[in-house]
């Protein structure tokens, strides 16, 4: 919903940053791969056991995973490879922050399981209907717009993340999200593929 509706207002600074990385000489692929690190390396900080800079390495991870796509935009070279590895890595990356919380906190190894096939379901979806739809967006596949988009998943994390005596509800309340946003695609996808 907010990357949706809210990327307009962060637009401007993305692309400031992505024109400033390609006068670097940096490519779109080699700032996915440097997002992808900062992502990995946030999952091992959570389960180092420093949220702060868990959660502030994470969002910068996803600044980057944003910025890496306008650089590919900027100089219209979006490819396949790039959308793979992109959708790819963002998926580890929740998965490895998923992974260090049920490590830190195995009360919740339940809930972060069931989260788990809650991001799979509403992803599957998401990306069917990409790859079955002949619309195409500003990415390169079709978008399916949700409440629960990369942004809202950070902020969940975040919470997740700095605030573990709230980890039973908050891992509850992603997992309803990711599967009231399934189910939002999949009512979507029935009136977009008929």
């Amino acid at each position: 919903m907010l990357d949706t509706h809210a990327r307009k207002y962060v637009q401007p600074v993305i692309r400031r940053t992505a024109r400033e990385f390609l006068k670097l000489g940096l490519s779109a692929n080699q700032v996915t791969w440097i997002a992808f690190v900062l992502g990995i390396a946030s999952a091992i900080v959570v389960y180092l056991g420093f949220p702060v800079v868990a959660v502030a390495t994470l969002w910068v991870s996803g600044f980057l995973d944003a910025v890496d796509g306008s650089m590919a935009r900027e100089q219209n070279r979006m490819s396949p490879w790039g959308t793979v590895m992109d959708v790819t890595f963002d998926r580890i990356v929740e998965l490895g922050i998923i992974i260090a919380l049920a490590i830190r906190f195995p009360r919740a190894q339940l809930l972060l399981l069931l989260l788990t096939a809650g991001i799979v379901f509403s992803m599957t979806v998401f990306l069917t209907v990409g790859a079955l739809s002949e619309k195409k967006g500003m990415k390169s596949f079709y978008y399916q717009a949700g409440l629960a988009e990369r942004t809202e998943g950070f902020i969940l994390f975040s919470v997740m993340v700095l605030f573990p005596h709230w980890l039973l509800w908050s891992t509850g309340l992603f997992l309803f999200v990711e599967v009231f946003t399934g189910l939002q695609r999949m009512l979507e996808a029935r009136r977009v593929l008929k």
